[in-house]
C-alpha cells in the first residue's frame, strides 16, 4: 500500500510505533518527516479537513514554542494555524493520511481504521 502517507517525527515514540505497525502489516508508507520539510499553512488546512479537526485540536500545547508564539486557549485557529506552520514542532503527531482520510496516530491503533481493520 504505496497510497498511505505518514507525517513522520523519528523522535516521537507514539510516531515510531505507528510507523512500525503499519510496517507489521506490510504497508511501507511514505514518510515525510514533518520537522525538516514542514507543512505550509495550505497543506496544514488540508490535513485539518482530512483529519475533521480544528487546528487547536491538533496544536501541541505543551511546546515552549506554544507559549513564546503568544498562543493560549483563547487563540483562533487561524493563529494557531500560523504558527503550526511557522513552527512545526506544535504538530501533534504522527498524522497517517489515506486518500481523503487521515487519523492521528495517537494511540498508534487508530491507523488501523485507515487500514478497513
Amino acid at each position: 500500500m504505496s497510497d498511505i502517507t505518514i507525517y513522520h517525527n523519528p523522535r516521537c515514540s507514539k510516531s515510531r510505533a505507528t510507523l512500525a505497525l503499519l510496517q507489521e502489516r506490510g504497508v511501507s508508507p511514505a514518510i515525510v518527516l514533518y520537522l525538516d520539510d514542514p507543512p505550509d499553512a495550505r497543506e496544514l488546512t488540508d490535513l485539518l479537513r482530512k483529519l475533521g479537526m480544528r487546528a487547536t485540536q491538533l496544536v501541541r500545547r505543551g511546546e515552549a514554542d506554544y507559549k513564546a508564539g503568544g498562543l493560549d486557549r483563547e487563540s483562533s485557529d487561524e493563529q494557531v494555524l500560523a504558527a503550526m506552520a511557522k513552527h512545526p514542532k506544535l504538530i501533534e503527531r504522527p498524522i497517517v493520511v489515506r486518500g481523503e482520510r487521515a487519523v492521528l496516530g495517537r494511540p498508534p491503533e487508530n491507523v488501523l481504521a485507515l487500514l478497513g481493520e
